[in-house]
């Protein structure tokens, strides 16, 4: 079934290449011609082109909702370093006595990382408002629209008591999907270019957050492969006071402190990591406890409520992950190495973690922060837009786009 979905998704980006190529061409050809020579295509010829069009457009947004579908259902846990820093004394129940015991951890860090992640799913290269804007003005108030007439001329101009020939739908296509896929690169290299660089680069933000946190993402987008975010601090603790904040903070920037990285005297804290199996199992036998709601848990203690069960198997999670990052489990170990060339351009890993893991050094590919999935969704977007503006070309049709991108988005942040 998924490889079908994925075939679909592929098929779809072939269709689109094969549709704008073909609308490219009858656009520069019928428009730079001098004499004619190069006739537009029939209507049933149009006909067959829409098809190709909506055919696209159906298999994308199958594969689209295949993609929300799985990021809803990804395990993702938060791995809290922080360790008790001592013992009180604390009233018994029942007892009428004291006893001492440990000053427990807050878990107000890991809620604020959590919150922090939730807010940066929807984060996209590319603003869904200034796009439409961008595409209407150039359409309505500079002319674009007219190079869609079933005319020779390119124009961007005409004279309304002149003869004004009809759109032509494969035109329209070409047109309109050229403006977006030209604005939205635009948009793409000013904001990994200039805008990440120069005001503010949101996953790094957050993998700062993280450091400062002393929280470490460990995320698992399949059943053997995700990332991992290594935000364990490199001052031992992090939940401090505002003095001690800023004396540490003072101390990493006068390098009086070790590197932030995975590795020892490293700044690698985002990775691929590809799991083995062993790990994989260990993980669900735990991560069962965490979702069962009925019956006795197999590691816990089954006269505990359910609620105590959960956080049993939380700080059971917490700490097996965490010594499995810090090489306890030799069973279980894993490696760091770096990507070849040809898997990061095929975006596919050749080795397989048969009995070690496998960490991937620092690439850093969220699920909805994955450049193949924004690049993918506003793919759709296009498609989108092309079948409007296959119909009939207006400014109506592009908010709905637009619309349609806040409704996702809203989806995304209540579903995440």
């Amino acid at each position: 079934m998924k490889f079908l979905v994925y075939y679909a998704g592929d098929l779809a980006n072939v269709f689109f290449i094969i549709t704008v190529g073909t609308g490219l061409y009858w656009l520069i050809f019928f428009k730079a011609q001098k004499s004619v020579s190069v006739l537009l295509p029939m209507r049933a010829q149009e006909e067959r082109f829409v098809t190709y069009v909506g055919c696209a457009f159906a298999l994308k947004a199958l594969q689209f909702l295949h993609k929300l579908t799985s990021q809803i259902t990804i395990d993702i846990f938060f791995i809290d370093w922080e360790r008790p820093k001592g013992k009180v004394l604390k009233a018994v129940e029942g007892e009428g006595g004291v006893r001492s015991a440990t000053i427990p951890v807050s878990i107000w860090r890991t809620y604020f990382v959590a919150n922090e992640w939730n807010e940066i799913q929807t984060v996209r290269k590319i603003n869904p408002l200034f796009q439409v804007l961008i595409v209407l003005f150039f359409l309505e108030v500079v002319g674009f629209k007219n190079l869609a007439l079933m005319d020779s001329s390119s124009s961007l101009s005409r004279n309304p008591p002149s003869y004004i020939a009809p759109y032509s739908r494969i035109l329209r296509y070409a047109v309109s999907t050229a403006l977006w896929l030209v604005i939205g690169i635009i948009q793409i290299v000013f904001f990994a270019v200039f805008y990440e660089r120069f005001i503010e680069d949101k996953i790094r933000q957050f993998v700062d957050l993280c450091c400062m946190s002393n929280i470490s993402v460990f995320l698992l987008s399949h059943k053997c492969f995700g990332y991992y975010i290594h935000g364990r601090s490199v001052h031992g603790h992090a939940d401090t006071n505002m003095e001690e904040m800023n004396m540490n903070l003072k101390r990493e920037a006068e390098n009086l402190c070790s590197q932030r990285g995975l590795v020892p005297n490293t700044e690698g804290q985002t990775f691929q990591i590809a799991v083995s199996s062993q790990m994989r199992q260990h993980y669900d036998r735990i991560h069962e406890t965490l979702i069962r709601k009925n019956g006795p848990a197999r590691l816990l203690s089954s006269s505990a409520s359910t609620f105590e069960q959960s956080i049993k198997a939380y700080h059971t999670m917490n700490k097996f992950l965490a010594s499995f990052i810090d090489h306890v489990h030799k069973e279980m170990d894993y490696f760091i190495k770096d990507k070849l060339l040809l898997e990061r351009i095929l975006g596919v890993e050749f080795m397989e973690p048969m009995e070690k893991s496998i960490f991937y050094n620092g690439i850093l590919q969220m699920p909805l922060l994955n450049l193949i999935t924004i690049l993918k969704l506003e793919k759709m977007k296009v498609i989108l837009s092309a079948v409007f503006c296959i119909m009939e070309m207006k400014p109506l049709f592009l908010f709905m786009i637009y619309y349609s991108s806040v409704l996702w988005t809203w989806l995304a942040k209540i579903l995440f």
